[in-house]
């Protein structure tokens, strides 16, 4: 059994306070995992536009979000200006890196893109990419060869482009096992790692899921090959780190492996991946569709679409 930490950092309080955090924990518990980074614009603010949508003022409620986010972060791009997140100290994202930790492009503008993406054009949707991956090189000297979509939102647009990036993975949606995405009779490249657990601000207050109860649940979901966790920094890095800590603690004394996403992909043999529809849906406990690993698309003709022989 193994697991892979995949750690979305969304905002500027994320990256300043919850990496630090989850990286000294990762250090004490001997572990890696795989940190996705929002590199552009804080503009958490404008998150307020969806209030109408289903879910959206539940979850507010059920995960504490002032708390979570603090009321500063909730006001960035709107009554006060968007701060930049990685420039704000490109120390954190060295360090990261430095450790052996697994790092990648979440996101430009996470709001902008969660909220927008089917409204932005494949040029636009590049180009906050393109931005994303520019500030990955210029901190790090090397490109980026990940990605984790903000919200898990990807169109046809986005998968394209991240095939022109030459990628070694993406995880951008949810789901049980790798495989290579189909859409609108499109085969992409670059393989799919979805995540398969349910985030914590999904569950908790839901079904009787408490702090208290959190990793039990966890541990009760925990199945033989690999289990992606997706943690964010604004939760598991800050308010509920030692939930995150004891859960560490729990699958390691149960000889449960923790890996990194990139050594996963490492693995992969494209050739023998699945491919199957990339779909949209909603899930228990989040506002909104998400990207969810579809049924099996399994003949020739797919398969030749994708470039393979």
């Amino acid at each position: 059994m193994r697991i892979a930490l995949k750690v979305d950092v969304d905002t500027l309080r994320g990256y300043l306070e919850g990496v630090p955090r989850l990286l000294r924990l990762m250090d004490r518990r001997g572990i890696r995992g795989s940190f996705f980074f929002s590199f552009g614009p804080d503009n958490s603010g404008k998150a307020v536009r969806r209030i109408f949508r289903k879910g959206f003022i539940s979850k507010m409620v059920r995960t504490n979000a002032p708390g979570t986010y603090g009321l500063k972060t909730m006001m960035y791009g709107t009554l006060l200006p968007a701060p930049m997140i990685v420039p704000s100290d490109p120390s954190i994202l060295k360090e990261v890196a430095k450790s052996g930790q697994d790092t990648g492009i979440h996101s430009w503008d996470h709001v902008k893109w969660q909220d927008r993406l089917d409204h932005l054009s494949e040029s636009e949707i590049e180009s906050l990419l393109r931005k994303a991956g520019n500030m990955y090189r210029k901190v790090l000297g090397t490109p980026s060869l990940c990605c984790a979509a903000p919200a898990w939102k990807t169109n046809l647009a986005s998968l394209s482009v991240q095939d022109r990036m030459g990628l070694l993975y993406a995880s951008d949606s949810r789901g049980k096992t790798p495989f290579l995405p189909s859409l609108r009779g499109r085969v992409f490249r670059t393989p799919q790692i979805p995540t398969t657990l349910p985030t914590m601000d999904e569950i908790l207050g839901r079904d009787g899921c408490t702090a208290d109860n959190v990793n039990d649940i966890y541990m009760s979901l925990l199945t033989e090959g690999l289990n992606v966790h997706t943690v964010h920094a604004e939760m598991e890095g800050m308010s509920m780190l030692s939930k995150l800590d004891e859960f560490v603690k729990r699958a390691k004394s149960d000889g449960t492996e923790f890996v990194t996403l990139k050594e996963e992909a490492e693995k992969l043999n494209k050739e023998e991946l699945p491919i199957c529809e990339m779909n949209q849906g909603e899930i228990p406990g989040r506002a909104g569709a998400v990207s969810l690993q579809g049924r099996e698309v399994d003949n020739l003709e797919d398969r030749g679409r994708s470039g393979r022989t």
